[in-house]
């Protein structure tokens, strides 16, 4: 499989909501980053993946674009829209994606985006109105870390 038909399937698997096809794509230390989660590694990247997928609701996603830099560098586009689970609220998010893929496997992967427009939507007023301050965008990446963590304690239980 080339590196086009990779981001592909991990695209649609992420239309499907099939984190197991998603995850598939990506090596065993796989280092994600993106606005909210900041920096994730391994398991921590596959179950926030999880967690995300079994959570959506009312979720679409496109993607386009695939541009390939050289042998390993890649980037697309992809657009998600789906009610935020904390308020309710209706968020469409375009994001810009940069991978980086060796031996038929993503080993990095950067979303990007304005996390400042994400907390707009995702908030309603008080989005509007905090949405640019350090405080709240640091509130809403403590409240993603912690969502993560009780997802990963449930899934394998108490770790030492």
């Amino acid at each position: 499989m080339d590196n086009k038909e990779i981001i592909t399937q991990f695209y649609s698997s992420f239309q499907k909501l099939d984190a197991a096809g998603m995850n598939a794509c990506y090596s065993e230390d796989i280092v994600f980053s993106d606005p909210v989660f900041l920096m994730l590694r391994g398991d921590e990247v596959t179950c926030m993946w999880e967690m995300l997928c079994k959570n959506a609701k009312q979720f679409s996603l496109s993607f386009s674009d695939i541009e390939l830099i050289d042998e390993e560098y890649a980037t697309c586009k992809w657009q998600a829209s789906y009610l935020f689970s904390g308020t309710g609220r209706k968020v469409t998010n375009n994001i810009k994606a940069f991978m980086r893929i060796k031996d038929g496997k993503i080993i990095e992967h950067s979303d990007a985006f304005r996390l400042s427009t994400w907390i707009n939507k995702a908030l309603g007023w008080k989005g509007v109105l905090f949405s640019w301050t350090g405080y709240m965008k640091k509130a809403v990446q403590t409240k993603a870390r912690r969502s993560l963590l009780a997802y990963m304690e449930k899934k394998y239980g108490q770790q030492d």
